[in-house]
């Protein structure tokens, strides 16, 4: 013992041959593979409950079996009678080397960050056992200059108020040695307790580390508008009430969605044989009829897509439930609702909203990247407002007629534009004497496409922030066009930590960036860059960033200011799916260390099983030593 002071009392009393220590390590080792898979695949250790006994009949002793099986001396060491093997299957060894498994994980998220700055973005919902969970991501610049979002934990709140979501993210940090004071960056969604000018998240943060900037979620923002479109104008509200009582008549029971397939699966092998569609993979899925969420992203795109897409199946399923006495009262609905759903009006509606929204869902699909910089960010919101305002000062011939195209194919009567307009069952005393084309081009077209302009430009004030405008001077596109020197002095002056205003600091980086811009644009390695990230992770792979110290440091600054939350919602789509209805008893400890593990996959499959180990040895006294 005198010899090896850090070998327990217990080891010492004990004496196990060389050969017991390397089965033991054999044991741990195998044990580590089976829970290494088990993480990987977000599956439970052991069986449909979380008590002590169904860890043995679980999935954990599966696997061990298994291994067993298919290796003789595999089958001795683990489950055989050596020392120990009984505790190998034990809930608490199994537990422990999750945890180990984890924390070894995150120490690569934390290596990789190193004493470099980083944005945090946080977000709280509810898990399945209706207990409060807060996910906190944080976003940094690596070392070769690329962006990385990485999940770092998940913490139970009591409340949602914006002291305890502070004290949660704050202890969070402090768990990994990460201090509030290296935050450079917010992105949260708009709710009160995040945003608030006087005690919100973001203010609490700010008031402690100043340069902390707030960036609100633009997946939320766009959202938000898409939302407002579909609430706060006549038209809208009432395309998406139709479709509601639709919804409600062919989405009520498993017969009448079994109906729609059916008939759907007949449709496209009529187009196939007709040769109006090509069969391929991935091609002629199957599509839902999903009502759309506020708060789900890109959901009412995909709902009015889809209603378009099956608009000749969910004829059939009308006219089939209509004329059949058996649906009883759902037969009267159906018969309403297809007078409605086959009238110009719904069709142009609908075409209308696919358009609108398939334009705003490529800027949602863009928002959540994880490698989305800000500056790319503003520019694919202006390409979405003038893509919008496009369409409305070019668009109308072309969209009316591809809805006329729609109506032939699928015998919708076509009303003369010239004639006056005539509601389709709505009271004619809520609508202006106006001719058919003033009513669709003026009163629904334009004036749609103008209420989701309005929302855009009033969502997304971002243009006008000052510490926006300054980034988009690091802006490569050609030849570094937005590049202004004034502008990016001013953002180092945003960052009084890193530039401190005295003479010397200020005059070495304006010299620099003389030098950088006069560089940049000369190599043509620099020409062809998309955005700020391509920017720096070039800067690193020509070693210009050592030489150019202080313009990497705004690059970097920049690119760690939050785009979206996504990140932090597929935490939550993941914990739906780690903890589920048949593991609500979980602890949250648990759950923590098997999300991380789920979601940083590629960080955990570079963990050595001799670091788990050996963490595993030193979390407590154990009996035998590796």
């Amino acid at each position: 013992m005198f010899i090896n002071p850090k070998t327990s009392v217990a080891e010492s009393l004990c004496t196990y041959s060389k050969e017991a220590k390397l089965q033991y390590k054999s044991r741990l080792t195998y044990s580590l593979k089976c829970i290494r898979f088990l993480l990987n695949q977000g599956l439970a250790c052991r069986g449909h409950n979380e008590s002590e006994e169904s860890w043995n009949r679980g999935n954990f002793l599966a696997l061990l079996t298994w291994f067993s099986e298919n290796n003789s001396e595999v089958a001795k060491v683990v489950l055989g009678n050596a020392p120990g093997n009984n505790r190998m299957t034990s809930p608490s060894i199994q537990k422990e080397l999750i945890n180990c498994c984890a924390k070894e994980t995150t120490r690569l998220l934390i290596d990789d960050i190193g004493d470099d700055y980083f944005g945090i973005m946080a977000d709280e919902s509810s898990d399945v056992s209706q207990k409060e969970q807060m996910a906190l991501c944080l976003r940094y610049v690596n070392n070769k200059g690329k962006i990385n979002e990485r999940f770092l934990g998940i913490v139970h709140v009591k409340d949602t108020t914006a002291l305890s979501l502070k004290s949660a993210i704050e202890s969070l940090l402090m768990e990994y040695s990460l201090s509030l004071s290296r935050v450079r960056g917010q992105g949260y969604d708009g709710a009160s307790n995040m945003r608030g000018e006087i005690n919100g998240l973001k203010t609490l943060i700010m008031n402690e580390t100043k340069q902390a900037y707030y960036i609100h979620c633009f997946a939320h923002q766009l959202q938000l508008t898409l939302v407002a479109v579909a609430k706060d104008n006549d038209d809208c509200i009432w395309l998406f009430d139709q479709l509601a009582i639709l919804f409600n008549i062919i989405g009520v029971s498993c017969k009448r969605r079994e109906m729609k397939r059916e008939i759907q699966s007949q449709h496209i092998l009529q187009a196939l044989e007709l040769g109006e569609i090509e069969s391929g993979q991935g091609l002629n899925q199957e599509h839902g009829l999903g009502r759309p969420g506020d708060t789900r992203w890109g959901s009412h795109y995909k709902t009015v897509s889809n209603v378009t897409a099956l608009y000749a199946t969910i004829v059939k399923v009308l006219e089939k439930i209509g004329s059949n006495k058996i649906y009883k009262d759902d037969r009267v609905k159906a018969i309403t609702v297809m007078s409605t759903f086959e009238s110009f009006e719904f069709v142009f509606m609908i075409h209308l909203m696919s358009e609108i929204f398939g334009i705003t869902d490529k800027l949602c699909q863009a928002l959540q990247k994880g490698d989305q910089d800000i500056v790319n960010a503003m520019t694919y919101v202006k390409l979405t407002k003038e893509g919008l305002q496009q369409m409305r000062d070019h668009g109308w011939e072309d969209f009316l007629h591809l809805v006329v195209c729609f109506c032939v194919k699928h015998d919708v009567e076509v009303p003369t534009m010239d004639d006056m307009y005539v509601p389709r069952g709505r009271s004619r005393r809520f609508f202006a004497k106006v001719s058919n084309l003033h009513r669709f081009r003026v009163e629904m077209f334009i004036s749609v496409i103008d209420l989701q302009l309005q929302e855009l430009n009033s969502r997304f004030d971002e243009e006008n922030m000052e510490l926006l405008i300054c980034v988009s001077c690091l802006n490569p596109i050609n030849s570094f066009a937005a590049f202004d020197m004034q502008k990016l002095l001013r953002l180092a002056e945003l960052y009084p930590k890193e530039f401190p205003t005295n003479d010397m600091t200020m005059t070495a980086l304006r010299h620099e960036l003389q030098f950088y811009i006069n560089d940049v644009r000369q190599d043509a390695r620099f020409g062809d860059l998309k955005g700020i990230h391509e920017l720096s992770m070039m800067l690193v792979e020509t070693n210009k960033h050592t030489t150019y110290n202080l313009v990497y440091l705004l690059i970097r600054l920049a690119l760690i200011l939050p785009v979206a939350t996504a990140s932090v919602e597929r935490v939550f789509s993941s914990m739906t799916y780690v903890k589920n209805k048949l593991r609500n008893s979980m602890d949250d400890q648990l759950l923590n260390d098997n999300l991380v593990t789920f979601l940083e996959r590629d960080l955990f499959s570079r963990v050595s099983d001799d670091d788990v180990l050996e963490r595993f040895q030193s979390m407590k006294t154990r009996k035998m030593l590796l």
